[in-house]
C-alpha cells in the first residue's frame, strides 16, 4: 500500500488543506500518518479523521523578535527531529507534504536525513519563516499565489492556485436557515476572527450589537472559550467554532467581516462573497494578512480596514459597503473567468504526484 505523511499546524485554515488532501489520498488508497504539535489545532482536527495515525511531537517556536525561550527552542526542534526520524522510519511514508508552521521544521530537516521527498504548499502572498527553512529540505513547492514565486527559487515552485474545500459547495441554504433561525427579510453577515478569535472584531460587533441587528442578521464566529454570555438578541447568534455547520452558512452569507488568512479569502473567492478585511498586525504576526488583504483590494473583492482603524470605523461605512456588492461580486467573477485560480482537490493531487513521482 502507498503511504503519505502529512505535517503542518497553526492555524484552522492551514491544516484545512491537509484535511482535504487527507480525503483525497484516502480516496485513492493511502495509508496516512500524520506528525504535528502536542497541544496545536492540527491535533484536534486530524484526530477526528478515521484511520489517520496522529503523531505528536517537540517543536519550539521560531520567533523574530527576542525571548528567554529563544534559548530553549533550538533543544525543542532538535528533540522535534530525533523524534520525526523514529517515527518516519516507523511509518515508511513513499514522502512527507508539508503545510508549513513551526511543528514542520524538525519533519522537514529528518526527510532530508533520511532522503524521503517532501512537497510543500505556502497559501500566504509572502513565503512564511517555516517554508523559508523547509524550502532547503524540500523537493518542491507549490503556491497560491502567482507573485510568490518571485521569492522562491526556480525551477523549485510553481503556482496551483487555492485549494478550496469541495464541500464549501455542497451547502444547503434551508438547513442554514433552520440552523440559525434566521429568515430572508434582512442580509446576513458572517463575522470570522479566525480559529483563535479576534478581540477587536468581537468587541466592535457586541459594542455595536442594537444598531447592526436593526438591519443585519449576524453570524459571529467568537473563537474558543470567546463566548459572551451577556448578549442576548434577536437576529444574532455566536459560535466558538463551526465545522461542516459553516458550508451550510455559506449559502446565506451576504457578505463577512473577517480576519484575512489566506485559505478563508479564497473560499471566500470561490463562493463570491465580498469582504471586509481586518488583517492581523504586525505587532501579532509577521504581516502575511496585511499583504493578502492588500490583493484582495487590488482586485476590487474586498474593503481593507487596518487595525487601528477599524474600532472607530462608522456604521454608514459597512452600509455602504453593503450596497456596492454587486460590484465586489462582478469583481470577482470576472477576475476567476479571467485567471484559473481555484482549484479542486484532484487537481492537487495530481500535481503532488506529478512532483514525487507517485501513482
Amino acid at each position: 500500500m502507498n503511504k503519505i505523511l502529512f505535517t503542518g499546524g497553526g492555524s484552522a485554515g492551514h491544516v484545512s488543506v491537509n484535511v482535504a488532501l487527507i480525503l483525497e489520498f484516502k480516496k485513492h488508497g493511502y495509508q496516512i500518518s500524520y506528525i504535528g504539535s502536542k497541544k496545536g489545532i492540527e491535533k484536534e482536527m486530524i484526530e477526528n479523521i478515521n484511520d489517520v495515525k496522529y503523531h505528536a511531537i517537540s517543536s519550539g517556536k521560531l520567533r523574530r523578535y527576542f525571548s528567554w525561550e529563544n534559548f530553549i527552542d533550538p533543544f525543542k526542534v532538535l528533540k522535534g527531529i530525533l523524534d520525526s526520524i523514529f517515527i518516519i522510519k516507523k511509518e515508511k511514508p513513499d514522502f512527507i507534504f508539508s503545510k508549513g508552521g513551526f511543528v514542520s521544521v524538525p519533519v522537514c530537516v529528518a526527510a532530508r536525513l533520511l532522503k524521503v521527498p517532501v512537497v510543500l504548499h505556502e497559501s500566504d502572498l509572502t513565503p512564511g519563516l517555516a517554508n523559508k527553512i523547509n524550502i532547503k529540505f524540500s523537493n518542491h513547492i507549490f503556491t497560491t499565489f502567482e507573485d510568490t514565486l518571485n521569492y522562491l527559487p526556480k525551477g523549485k515552485a510553481s503556482l496551483i492556485g487555492a485549494i478550496v474545500r469541495d464541500a464549501i459547495y455542497d451547502g444547503n441554504k434551508d438547513r442554514a436557515y433552520e440552523f440559525t433561525g434566521f429568515n430572508e427579510g434582512k442580509p446576513v453577515i458572517l463575522v470570522m476572527g479566525g480559529s483563535l478569535g479576534s478581540k477587536i472584531l468581537n468587541d466592535y460587533i457586541w459594542d455595536n450589537i442594537e444598531e447592526l441587528t436593526k438591519k443585519y442578521q449576524i453570524i459571529h464566529l467568537v473563537g474558543k472559550g470567546l463566548l459572551n454570555k451577556d448578549i442576548n438578541v434577536e437576529g444574532y447568534n455566536q459560535y466558538e467554532f463551526l465545522s461542516s455547520e459553516l458550508f451550510d452558512i455559506f449559502k446565506i452569507v451576504d457578505f463577512t467581516i473577517s480576519r484575512a488568512g489566506a485559505n478563508a479569502l479564497y473560499e471566500f473567492l470561490a463562493l463570491n462573497i465580498p469582504a471586509i478585511l481586518v488583517p492581523l498586525g504586525t505587532n501579532q504576526s509577521r504581516g502575511d494578512q496585511i499583504e493578502n488583504a492588500k490583493f484582495f483590494e487590488k482586485n476590487g473583492f474586498a474593503l481593507v480596514i487596518q487595525e487601528d482603524s477599524f474600532k472607530d470605523l462608522e456604521l454608514t461605512k459597512v452600509d455602504d459597503f453593503y450596497n456596492s456588492l454587486n460590484d465586489y461580486k462582478n469583481a470577482m467573477i470576472k477576475y476567476k473567468d479571467e485567471k484559473k485560480v481555484i482549484n479542486n482537490v484532484e487537481d492537487f493531487y495530481n500535481k503532488i504526484l506529478k512532483e514525487v513521482g507517485g501513482k
